[in-house]
């Protein structure tokens, strides 16, 4: 749900339901890499709440948007890490069989 005004669209707020750190942090770092933006933040009203609360605010970019393409980003990284560790275990079965493992 975002929360803004409805004169200047550079500023916003978003309230993310079922989310914790995890997600506002990263979000949070990737909004922080995008020069269109002029502050991030976020906050979690109260441990026990399950919601994140994320500030934007942008050099005039209707904040919506910014968000959009930094939650695409975010899932861009993912994609990559995801795809690179995949790679490495693939790579790391073929140079050492299971068998030749010391399981215990």
């Amino acid at each position: 749900m975002e929360h803004g005004s409805f004169s200047d669209h550079s500023k916003s707020s978003f309230s993310l339901s079922d989310e914790d750190h995890t997600l506002a942090n990263s979000l949070r770092f990737t909004l922080n890499q995008d020069p269109r933006v002029t502050f991030c933040g976020y906050s979690i009203p109260h441990p026990s709440d399950n919601r994140v609360n994320i500030r934007i605010q942008t050099t005039g970019e209707p904040a919506k948007d910014i968000m959009k393409d930094a939650c695409q980003d975010l899932m861009l990284m993912c994609k990559h890490v995801r795809q690179t560790f995949d790679q490495a275990v693939v790579d790391f079965k073929k140079k050492k069989p299971v068998q030749d493992m010391n399981i215990d």
